[in-house]
C-alpha cells in the first residue's frame, strides 16, 4: 500500500514537471480535410492564437480523406505528449453512423481539450443552376432528380450530414459526390462540374458575394450577419431544419492531466484573443463559450450530438435505399 502510495506520488511530481515543461518544441495540429477548406481556415487562426499562449508555433497540418479518419487515425497513433492535436468538427459525432468501420470510437478514444467554434451552413449551387430561390429548387430537383448531383466534403462530415438531411426531408434521391474537403468540392461548384453543395460559411461566403454560386438559403434559425438578404431555409418552408457546425481540439488518448490542463488554458486564451475573435466574426463564425472550451465540454457535446445524429442517419439512409 505504501509503495502504491508512493508511486502514485512519483506520477503526480513526474506529470507536473511536464507540464512545466510544456511545451518546449512546436506543436502540431492536424486538420482531417484539404487546405483552405472551412475546417482548415479555423484551424489556421486558431493555431496562430494559440501559439501566442503558448509560446511555441502550432504548425497545420492537412490530412485529408473522406471523413477526416485518416487525420483522426494518424491522431489516435501519435505519442500522448500534446505535441499532436486533432481538430475535427461535427462530423466527430457522425463517424460511427456513417462509417461503422472504422476501427476507432470518438466516444473513448481520445483525450478532449475544448470545443471552439460555431459556424453556420448555407445551401448554395453552381452559378448558372435555373432556380433563383429554394422553392423553385425543390421543384426542379423534383423533375430533375436523376440528372441532379450533390457534391460534399466527404463521408462524415458537415456537408454530407446536411445533404442526407436534406434528401431525406424532400424525399429525393440525388447523386451525392464526396470530395476530401470542403475546398476542391466548392471550386468544382464554382467551375460548374457539380449542382449543389450545402457547406460551412466559412467555405460559401466569399464565393457567394462574389456571385460566384447560387445561394439558395441558410441553415439557421435566424438570418446570418454576414448575409442578412439571405433567407433560411425554414423561412422558405423547411421548418426544423437547423445545422450548425461545431469544433473541437482533440489529442491522443492518454496525455497527461496537466498537459491537457495547459493546452486547455491556451485554448480558452485564443478564444478570448481579440485578433481570432475577429477572424471568426469575419467568417461568420462565432467562438463558444468558456464553459464550452473545456475538456467536460467537449465530451458532453460530442455524446450529445453522437445520440442526436444516429438515430437520424439511420432514418435518413433508410429513406433513401
Amino acid at each position: 500500500m505504501i509503495k502504491k502510495i508512493i508511486a502514485i506520488g512519483l506520477m503526480s511530481v513526474s506529470g507536473l514537471a511536464v507540464a512545466q515543461r510544456f511545451p518546449s518544441r512546436p506543436i502540431t495540429l492536424i486538420v482531417p480535410f484539404s487546405a483552405g477548406g472551412p475546417t482548415d481556415v479555423v484551424a489556421r487562426q486558431l493555431a496562430a492564437a494559440m501559439g501566442r499562449n503558448l509560446g511555441e508555433t502550432v504548425i497545420v497540418d492537412n490530412r485529408p480523406s473522406s471523413g477526416g479518419i485518416v487525420g483522426a487515425d494518424a491522431v489516435l497513433r501519435a505519442a500522448p505528449d500534446g505535441y499532436t492535436l486533432l481538430i475535427h468538427n461535427i462530423g466527430m459525432s457522425t463517424l460511427k453512423s456513417l462509417s461503422p468501420e472504422i476501427k476507432f470510437d470518438p466516444r473513448h478514444d481520445f483525450s478532449y481539450i475544448g470545443e471552439v467554434v460555431d459556424v453556420p451552413m448555407t445551401l448554395v449551387g453552381r452559378k448558372d443552376l435555373p432556380p433563383d430561390s429554394f422553392t423553385g429548387l425543390v421543384d426542379y430537383l423534383r423533375a430533375n432528380q436523376k440528372k441532379i448531383n450533390l457534391s460534399n466534403a466527404g463521408i462524415g462530415t458537415a456537408s454530407h450530414l446536411c445533404g442526407l438531411l436534406l434528401m431525406s426531408r424532400l424525399n429525393l434521391a440525388l447523386t451525392t459526390i464526396p470530395y476530401k474537403g470542403a475546398a476542391p468540392a466548392m471550386t468544382d461548384l464554382q467551375g460548374g462540374q457539380v449542382d449543389l453543395l450545402c457547406d460551412q460559411i466559412t467555405t460559401t461566403l466569399q464565393p457567394i458575394l462574389g456571385n460566384r454560386v447560387r445561394a439558395y438559403g441558410s441553415t439557421t434559425s435566424g438570418r446570418l450577419r454576414a448575409l442578412p438578404a439571405l433567407p433560411t431555409l425554414a423561412e422558405q418552408g423547411l421548418d426544423h431544419f437547423e445545422v450548425t457546425v461545431w469544433h473541437g481540439v482533440y489529442a491522443p488518448k492518454g496525455v497527461p492531466g496537466p498537459v491537457v490542463e495547459r493546452l486547455d488554458r491556451a485554448l480558452q486564451a485564443a478564444l478570448a484573443d481579440p485578433a481570432f475573435v475577429e477572424s471568426m466574426g469575419n467568417l461568420g463564425a462565432t467562438p463558444v463559450s468558456a464553459e464550452r472550451a473545456t475538456p467536460k465540454g467537449l465530451q458532453t457535446k460530442l455524446n450529445e450530438q453522437i445520440s442526436i445524429w444516429a438515430p437520424l442517419i439511420q432514418q435518413s439512409q433508410a429513406l433513401l435505399r
